[in-house]
């Protein structure tokens, strides 16, 4: 294992063991010693990585709440708190979602159906601008406090760098500020068709956010709230079993499928 501080090959592994048994190294360039998660993201958790990642992945994955984890690891053997869930989703979600954006960059289609629906922070409406392709797989999804022009540019912004190339052709509802937007950020050889009714198989799938964020009665703030919409988005789309909209993939194939991109997912997450 290089060392995190010099970056020296030169490391040679010790006969003993952090607390939560991760492997510890020491440097023969500047003599640090070190332990597998020195220098990650993970380090100086009480708790081991896989563990922590699996609470932060359920969260996002099932309509459970901070307290249901907590008595679900606690019937487990694992002893923390509600507050301590919630502040490894606000560090560790964000890095989640950052993961999965990249592996789709250059995957989606050049068709995009792009609509918008309404999440609750405190008592307040906000927008959420969400888009997908042709096969119904995510392009990308953010969180506006308004439904006016420039959080349409803003959305297109950064749906285009998170894809890596601009659509042929978009489809919208009749909300004024689509047709500029696309032309400023999109390009004028844009195709965009205003049809409500061709967004059916989108405003169906606005209820994946909307079933798992009603339990939650609103969001707290608009931080977290934008923050666990994309994250949450980005799970999804990685748990997608189907690669076109109207695929069958059998229940063997979906649990081989959801084990094997698990297994994906805690590796790229900890060799970050």
């Amino acid at each position: 294992m290089n060392c995190p501080y010099c970056l020296s090959v030169t490391t040679r592994e010790q006969n003993r063991k952090t607390t939560l048994g991760y492997r510890i190294f020491r440097c023969r360039g500047c003599h640090h010693i070190f332990n597998e998660r020195t220098n990650t993201p993970f380090n100086f958790l009480e708790y081991p990585t896989d563990l922590v990642l699996l609470v932060v992945l359920w969260r996002l994955r099932y309509t459970l709440s901070l307290r249901d984890l907590a008595e679900m690891f606690l019937e487990r053997g694992w002893v923390f708190t509600h507050e301590a869930i919630g502040d490894w989703e606000s560090r560790f979600a964000p890095l989640l979602a950052e993961h999965l954006r990249t592996r789709r960059r250059g995957q989606i289609g050049t068709s995009w159906y792009v609509d918008e629906t309404y999440i609750n922070v405190r008592g307040t409406w906000c927008s959420l601008y969400r888009a997908l392709d042709r096969d119904g797989n995510l392009v990308d999804s953010r969180l506006s406090e308004k439904r006016d022009m420039e959080a349409a540019k803003q959305f297109f912004r950064q749906a285009l760098a998170t894809v890596g190339h601009a659509p042929e052709r978009v489809t919208t509802d009749g909300h004024d500020s689509y047709p500029r937007a696309i032309r400023e950020i999109l390009g004028n050889e844009i195709m965009h068709c205003r049809n409500a009714y061709l967004n059916n198989h989108l405003e169906q799938d606005h209820r994946g956010i909307k079933q798992r964020y009603y339990p939650m009665r609103g969001c707290g703030n608009f931080t977290s709230a934008s923050r666990f919409c994309r994250a949450f988005d980005e799970v999804r789309q990685f748990f997608r079993f189907r690669t076109t909209r109207k695929q069958h993939v059998s229940l063997a194939d979906q649990r081989h499928l959801f084990c094997q991109r698990l297994d994906a997912l805690k590796t790229m997450l900890l060799v970050a």
